[in-house]
C-alpha cells in the first residue's frame, strides 16, 4: 500500500525551527558585533536574537519529546541519536583542545621569537621569558581547585547512581541522584565564581591570565549548561517521561556531565598544578 511505513526509521515532517534558529543566530552575532562597536540598537538586536535562539531550542526539543512519546524513537532511531550525541561531545573535545593548545604553547615556549618589527619586545614584556611570568602569583591548586575537583568527581558518581536507578525502575533514587548532582554543580559554579573574584591576576594584559580564564571559564560555562540540562531532566522525571527502555535525554545529559568532569581533571592537572608549579602562591 502506498505510503505504508515498512522501516524503523523516523522520517521528520517539515519544520520551521532550523530556519528560525538560523535567523536568530545571525541576529545574535550581528547584534553582538553592533553592540561592541557602539552601534545604536545593537544590544536590542543581540537580545532579540538570543531570545529567538532560546525559543527555538525550547520548541524544537519539545517536538523531539513529543516524537519520543508518540513512539517514533524506535531502537534504531535511539541508536542514531546516541551517535549524534557522541559526535557532539567529540566536537566539544576539539573545542577544548584549542584552549589547551594555546596554554601549552605559552607555557612551553615563553621566550619570544626575535622579530624585526619590534613585536618581540612587547611579547617579552608579557611573558618575561618564563612561565608563569615573573611577578605573577598563582592560585593555590590544593585549596579551592582541589575542593572543586572532589565536588565534580562526587557529582559523577551521583549521576551514575541516578542512571542505574532509572534503568532498574527505581524512580525515587533517580530523583535523589539528580537533586544531589544539580546541587553539586551549583556548588562548583559558586566556588569558581568566588575564585575568580579573588584571583591575583587579571584577564587582560597578560597571556597567563587570558589563557587561564578562557580555558577554565569555558569549562565553567559548560558546567552551567550541564546543570540546566540536568534540571530539565529532573522536571521530566517528575513528569514521568522516562522509562527503563527509553531515556535518551537522560543518558545524553549523563554523558555530557561525565565529559565536563573529565575536562576539569585535565584542567586541574595541567593549568592549576603543572602550570603554576614553582610560582609564588597567592596568600601563601
Amino acid at each position: 500500500m502506498a505510503g505504508t511505513k515498512n522501516h524503523d526509521y523516523h522520517i521528520l515532517p517539515p519544520s520551521a525551527w532550523p530556519l528560525i534558529g538560523s535567523i536568530a543566530a545571525l541576529m545574535t552575532t550581528s547584534g553582538g558585533v553592533m553592540w561592541m562597536h557602539g552601534v545604536v540598537g545593537g544590544v536590542w538586536v543581540f537580545l532579540a536574537g538570543l531570545t529567538g535562539i532560546l525559543f527555538t531550542m525550547f520548541s524544537w526539543w519539545a517536538d523531539v519529546i513529543r516524537e519520543a512519546k508518540a513512539g517514533d524513537h524506535t531502537p534504531v532511531v535511539q541508536l542514531h541519536l546516541r551517535y549524534g550525541m557522541i559526535l557532539f561531545i567529540a566536537s566539544e573535545v576539539m573545542f577544548f583542545v584549542g584552549w589547551f593548545w594555546a596554554y601549552f604553547d605559552f607555557a612551553l615556549f615563553p621566550a619570544p621569537i626575535e622579530w624585526s618589527d619590534g613585536a618581540a619586545t612587547v611579547l617579552q614584556n608579557v611573558t618575561s621569558g618564563s612561565w608563569p611570568p615573573e611577578g605573577v602569583e598563582v592560585i593555590n591548586a590544593f585549596e579551592l581547585p582541589l575542593l572543586n575537583t572532589f565536588i565534580l568527581l562526587l557529582s559523577g558518581t551521583t549521576i551514575t547512581w541516578a542512571h542505574h536507578a532509572l534503568i532498574h525502575g527505581d524512580r525515587d533514587s533517580v530523583k535523589k541522584g539528580l537533586w544531589i548532582t544539580i546541587l553539586l554543580g551549583l556548588l562548583f559554579s559558586s566556588i569558581q565564581a568566588f575564585e575568580y573574584a579573588h584571583a591575583p591576576f587579571a584577564f587582560s594584559g597578560i597571556n597567563y591570565g587570558a589563557s587561564f580564564f578562557m580555558a577554565t571559564g569555558f569549562h565553567g560555562l559548560h558546567v552551567m549548561i550541564g546543570t540546566i540540562f540536568l534540571i530539565v531532566n529532573l522536571i521530566r522525571v517528575y513528569r514521568g517521561d522516562f522509562t527503563p527502555r527509553q531515556h535518551f535525554g537522560f543518558e545524553a545529559a549523563a554523558w555530557y556531565w561525565h565529559f565536563v568532569d573529565v575536562v576539569w581533571l585535565f584542567l586541574f592537572v595541567s593549568i592549576y598544578v603543572w602550570g603554576g608549579w614553582g610560582a609564588p602562591v597567592h596568600g601563601g
